[in-house]
């Protein structure tokens, strides 16, 4: 892995919930991720520093955000969820 992986504590919270097959498949995308930062979508307006990452996991979308920090070569996991209200939450959890 290119990059090392870090993690808001409320993104570990959120994906603890999750059942175990589910965080296999997060986790391989955190993998993937951190092989190849570019990966995700840029957003635009004020979360223009936060890719996303879109991935299916038992036919279900999910979004997965994350900042990439190229200096100290690492990858901070903000988010993860389905896509309804995943960007409202997103907005509310950055201010």
């Amino acid at each position: 892995l290119n990059y090392k992986q870090k993690a808001y504590p409320k993104y570990n919270r959120v994906k603890k919930k999750f059942p175990e097959v589910f965080r296999k498949e997060i986790n391989n995308a955190e993998d993937k991720i951190a092989n190849n930062p570019q990966l995700g979508k840029e957003k635009s307006g004020d979360r223009k520093d936060i890719k996303v990452f879109k991935f299916r996991v038992m036919g279900q979308q999910n979004l997965l955000a994350y900042q990439v920090n190229n200096k100290k070569k690492e990858i901070i996991f903000i988010s993860i969820g389905g896509h309804e209200n995943f960007y409202r939450d997103l907005k509310k959890y950055l201010k």
